[in-house]
C-alpha cells in the first residue's frame, strides 16, 4: 500500500470509540450503583458521584474526539468518496477510515446520552 503520510488503519482503531463508550458506560454504571444500591439516603444530594461521572463523560468525550478528528484528517486525504467498492488496499483503508469516522460520531453522542441522568437527576430517587 502506498500511503506515505497515513498510517494504516486496522479493525483496532476501528473499535476504540465504542469500547471508550463500553467503558463509560460501566463505570458511570458502577459509580452510581454504589452510591445508590445501599438505598439509604435516596433524598441526600450525590455530589460526588455526579463529578465523578462529569469527569469520566469528559475524558472519554475527549478520547473520542481524538479518534473522530484522526479518522475524518486521513479520509479527507483520501478523496473523500464514499463509494469503497473495489478490492485494493486504498479502498479498504478508506472504508475504515470512513467507518471509524461513523463509530465515533455515533459514541459521541452515547457517551452524552449515559452521562444525562446523571446531571439531571440530584439525588437517587
Amino acid at each position: 500500500m502506498d500511503t506515505p503520510k497515513q498510517t494504516q488503519d486496522t479493525l483496532w482503531t476501528l473499535i476504540v470509540a465504542p469500547t471508550v463508550w463500553a467503558l463509560h458506560f460501566l463505570l458511570c454504571y458502577i459509580v452510581a450503583a454504589f452510591e445508590c444500591a445501599p438505598n439509604v439516603a435516596i433524598f441526600e444530594p450525590i455530589v460526588v458521584t455526579r463529578l465523578v461521572v462529569a469527569g469520566l463523560t469528559v475524558l472519554a468525550l475527549a478520547i473520542i474526539a481524538v479518534v473522530f478528528r484522526r479518522a475524518l484528517r486521513e479520509w479527507r486525504g483520501h478523496d473523500r468518496g464514499f463509494t469503497h467498492d473495489a478490492d485494493t488496499d486504498l479502498d479498504r483503508e478508506r472504508f475504515l477510515e470512513f467507518s471509524t469516522l461513523l463509530l465515533a460520531a455515533l459514541s459521541f453522542v452515547s457517551v452524552i446520552f449515559v452521562a444525562l441522568p446523571a446531571f439531571f437527576n440530584v439525588d437517587c430517587r
